[in-house]
């Protein structure tokens, strides 16, 4: 990803947090010469050496589980919140443009099965129902059900290896521009006020 200095990232705590509130990725891998991309839920986790992994699973009917094989390179991607910028609101007219954050992991795949991989689906459904009123538990899916839809999907983990990150927040603007972009976007929608609130975290100029 190209990454211009002035908006690099790279504090592991702060991109964790982003990936985790952010956790539906981009999976892309490449076939043939030809690129292949899932759009998936990954947890973010350690493994036993206290090293970050990505732990996922996609469906056997999915032509990229071919490209997930042990020791194998790929690339998951985490849109984080984006906003249109107006040329308006800045002190001058300038260009329009996109504040947005992204991350990009690059890591190596290991194929995770049996009681692993069970472990592994009870842990991502925990972590997205613990939220709500009545969460769900993985031992209330039927029996049959949950295996004959275990018996559907390929496991994997992910060793994160590389780590990249864009915070384009408006980094390159006045303060009087960065602050009023600020406040346009606290009048948008939720992921206009997303991108709003990183920036009040920041406050750069």
């Amino acid at each position: 990803m190209y990454v211009p200095h002035r908006y690099e990232e790279k504090d592991k705590d702060t991109l964790r947090a982003i990936i985790r509130e952010n956790s539906f990725a981009i999976l892309v891998s490449v076939r043939d010469g030809r690129p292949l991309a899932t759009h998936i839920p990954l947890l973010l986790e350690k493994d036993a050496e206290g090293r970050d992994i990505l732990m996922g699973h996609i469906s056997r009917g999915n032509e990229q589980k071919h490209t997930l094989t042990d020791g194998a390179r790929i690339l998951a991607i985490f849109p984080g919140p984006h906003a249109y910028i107006s040329p308006r609101w800045y002190t001058q007219i300038n260009v329009p443009t996109w504040n947005y954050i992204s991350v990009h992991l690059y890591g190596t795949v290991s194929i995770i099965e049996g009681d692993a991989l069970r472990q592994a689906l009870i842990r991502l459904v925990d972590n997205y129902e613990h939220f709500l009123p009545r969460p769900v538990r993985v031992e209330e899916i039927p029996d049959q059900l949950f295996e004959d839809n275990f018996r559907g999907i390929v496991g994997f983990s992910i060793l994160i290896e590389e780590w990249q990150a864009a915070y384009k927040l408006s980094q390159n603007r006045d303060a009087v521009s960065y602050h009023q972009v600020i406040g346009q976007l606290e009048q948008g929608d939720d992921t206009a006020r997303a991108v709003a609130a990183e920036m009040k975290k920041r406050n750069n100029p």
